[in-house]
């Protein structure tokens, strides 16, 4: 049973007590760092320190494998010299497409790291595979069996029953190698024979029990065409591909722990001598969200979600899609570390990281996601002026931009109210607030339609406050973010939230399903009345909207029109910090 332990990082109250935010370094001295340093030390390696990352190209990358991207490519900034392959593990014709190959690598290098040539595949090996396989056959080490699959897999028993030898197993090496060669040639349909390792059948672990080695599949593959219609299992393939790459250490999630012994009995069976060094470290489960590849396919296959780019999915893709940075990414991978214990990492520590990294690097605009209308009665008819506002406070290079005001605005609907209660600071009857970067105001009149429903605001403004200053002092707590009407651009603005209700969704029962959580307002969309510099906008740049939180202008569906018509944004994460009440709760 795996024990899932709420993550809380006392790092974090640290980081979020610093105007400077540490280096990306918090794991430095974990406990696959200090075995690496170890076995370089004893020489059991010669140097350099080798990894790699291995994925399968069935699926998107996701932010489980963007923490094993930054461990496995971090690495090289620790030891000197250390190098890092990038290997398609593509053993499963049926699964697998070049559309995910070149997803995979693009995620990559948007993550910050760089394979340069050490770019492989598991395909590049089937040839040596193969032989290896023969080799197996000739020691008395494999067998091809005539079961079919489902007999194979009750065959192999249970974790307290031993298996039951099949009845192919005493084949002779002769018969072995003309049955493999003819499954080689195609002479045999999909499922009729596979090859099998000869161990144990009443091995305490099952996967040392006669493990399938190859299976046949009359299927195209996506770089070897139908060279081959044998592939070999992903057990099979893995830890020989790591050996043919001098990888020194081979960093796996911990449910590869129990496959450790059978990749061991591989290489020592076809002789390879210092095999690479298998570590095992806990997976990235998060609050919230799904990690199943499976899982993930289904929700795009079933139309739960536009794609595997949904700015609703935990993928890499989606998280960019939706704003997130890939300094953010790295700095949340650098602070959860690894360590040998399931636990579960909350959320709201992913976007503690990406909120401080926009913090510093966005640049402010004003957005009304939710506009009524401001009438100034006392500004100029037809008057218009220009006013100066910072891009980011938080940076000094940012500079200013100039926002048009005029006599008609937009204000948030829910910045008003007509019977406010006693600390509403915003906009209500006789009250005055300050509208930002511009000019005091006074509500004077609320205008309503036939239904009760407030369509206008009639207020008046105090022109010696320009700027948002007093001109005598008096003070004015509440501040509104506005839009000038006449200058505003037409958008859809996206309201992403979690895609799942239910915070561990590890913990389901049988009778239970994942999809029975969904949230159905994990999208909201509204249409929103923006400042005229966000015409500017290119995909993908991210901006705060005052007070709203940060956007991302959408990378498939935006487009740089003044006109309005193509403006799409996403919300990338709220203001609001939720790691905040841990700071004071410590």
């Amino acid at each position: 049973m795996k024990i899932f332990t709420k993550f809380i990082c006392p790092a974090i109250i640290a980081a979020m007590d610093t105007a400077n935010p540490r280096e990306e370094n918090a794991s430095k001295n974990d406990f696959i760092r200090s075995a690496i340093r170890e076995d370089m030390k004893e020489g059991r390696f010669p140097p350099p320190v080798h990894t790699r990352f291995p994925p399968e190209p069935n699926g998107y990358l996701h932010i489980g494998h963007a923490k094993s991207i930054c461990l496995n490519y971090g690495l090289a900034d620790d030891f000197e010299g250390a190098v890092y392959n990038l290997r398609f593990d593509d053993t499963n014709p049926v699964k697998e497409e070049q559309e995910y190959v070149d997803s995979i690598m693009e995620d990559i290098r948007w993550l910050g790291f760089d394979w340069e040539d050490r770019l492989y595949f598991a395909s590049d090996y089937f040839q040596q595979l193969y032989d290896w396989a023969v080799k197996l056959i000739r020691d008395g080490n494999a067998y091809v069996d005539s079961q079919d699959p489902e007999t194979i897999s009750k065959s192999r028993g249970t974790p307290t029953e031993p298996g039951v030898n099949s009845p192919y197993r005493d084949r002779s090496v002769e018969e072995n190698l003309k049955l493999f060669e003819e499954m080689r040639q195609g002479k045999h349909p999909d499922g009729s024979s596979v090859l099998r390792a000869k161990i144990d059948m009443a091995h305490p672990n099952l996967n040392m029990r006669d493990p399938v080695m190859y299976r046949i599949k009359h299927a195209r593959h996506h770089r070897t065409g139908d060279d081959w219609c044998i592939y070999p299992m992903y057990d099979w393939a893995h830890g020989q591909s790591d050996a043919l790459e001098n990888i020194t250490h081979s960093l796996c999630t911990l449910e590869f722990e129990n496959h450790r012994p059978l990749y061991n009995w591989f290489l020592e069976k076809i002789g390879v001598e210092n095999p690479p060094r298998q570590i095992e470290f806990a997976r990235l489960n998060l609050t919230y969200t799904v990690m199943s590849k499976r899982k993930l396919r289904q929700l795009v296959e079933d139309g739960h979600v536009e794609s595997w780019d949904d700015p609703r999915m935990p993928t890499v893709s989606g998280m960019r899609r939706r704003g997130y940075t890939p300094e953010a990414i790295r700095k949340f991978a650098a602070e959860i570390g690894v360590t040998k214990t399931e636990s579960m990492v909350d959320l709201a520590l992913l976007e503690f990281f990406v909120r401080e990294h926009l913090n510093k690097t966005a640049q402010r605009r004003m957005a009304v996601l939710d506009p009524v209308k401001m009438v100034i009665t006392n500004y100029p008819e037809g008057k218009e002026e220009w006013l100066e506002a910072d891009n980011n406070p938080e940076d000094e290079h940012a500079g200013t931009r100039s926002i048009p005001f005029s006599g008609e605005l937009y204000i948030e609907r829910d910045d008003f109210m007509e019977d406010p209660p006693k600390k509403f600071f915003r906009l209500a009857p006789g009250k005055e607030v300050r509208l930002k970067h511009a000019y005091f105001v006074t509500c004077d009149e609320v205008i309503k339609d036939a239904s009760g429903n407030i369509t206008e605001l009639r207020c008046s403004y105090d022109p010696e406050s320009r700027g948002g200053q007093s001109p005598d002092g008096r003070k004015v707590k509440g501040t509104l973010h506005w839009v000038s009407a006449a200058h505003a651009l037409d958008a859809e603005v996206r309201l992403y939230d979690n895609l799942f209700l239910r915070e561990n969704l590890n913990t389901l029962e049988e009778d239970e399903d994942s999809l029975d959580y969904l949230n159905p307002e994990s999208l909201v969309t509204v249409q929103a009345k923006l400042e005229p510099s966000l015409g500017d906008a290119e995909a993908g740049s991210s901006f705060q909207f005052l007070r709203k939180g940060y956007f991302c202008a959408d990378s498939k569906d935006h487009k740089r029109d003044h006109s309005g018509n193509s403006i799409v944004f996403n919300r990338t994460v709220q203001l609001k910090d939720s790691w905040a009440k841990v700071k004071k709760k410590g």
